[in-house]
């Protein structure tokens, strides 16, 4: 799924790529961020923090493209989400707004430890990649 972001008049929206469900259910036992170049660091990050887990990685073109892993670590039930806001070129950067859903009383959710993420691929770009996560650190 090809999708391009919001931005600001000053701004000019990113094309990403949202590889989430292709990758499958993963497991993070803390937040983590990470701009990977090429295939091998993707990989090794995410066999580190899924030991022993089958890790489908489809294809990408890292001559062309970059990944990009946020990870929130492990939440207290399905009600909770990752969403990707939007990705804009700021002139100096590229900017990544996400935010993460969390359940409201009475909303329709099951008690069970999940682990929202996503995996994104940009452009491959000299600029500096930032991510803004409001109510995170």
């Amino acid at each position: 799924m090809l999708t391009a972001g919001c931005g600001s008049a000053t701004a000019r929206p990113v094309p990403y790529i949202d590889l989430t469900r292709q990758v499958g259910p993963l497991e993070f036992a803390r937040i983590t961020i990470s701009l990977c170049k090429d295939r091998n660091k993707l990989v090794e990050i995410l066999e580190r923090n899924n030991p022993g887990r089958t890790i489908r990685l489809p294809p990408i073109d890292f001559s062309r493209r970059v990944a990009y892993l946020i990870a929130t670590g492990p939440r207290s039930s399905t009600g909770y989400d990752l969403r990707i806001v939007r990705v804009s070129d700021q002139g100096g950067s590229i900017l990544i707004v996400v935010h993460e859903r969390t359940p409201r009383l009475g909303d329709p959710v099951t008690a069970r430890v999940t682990y929202p993420f996503r995996l994104i691929t940009l452009p491959r770009g000299s600029k500096p990649v930032k991510l803004k996560w409001p109510g995170r650190p």
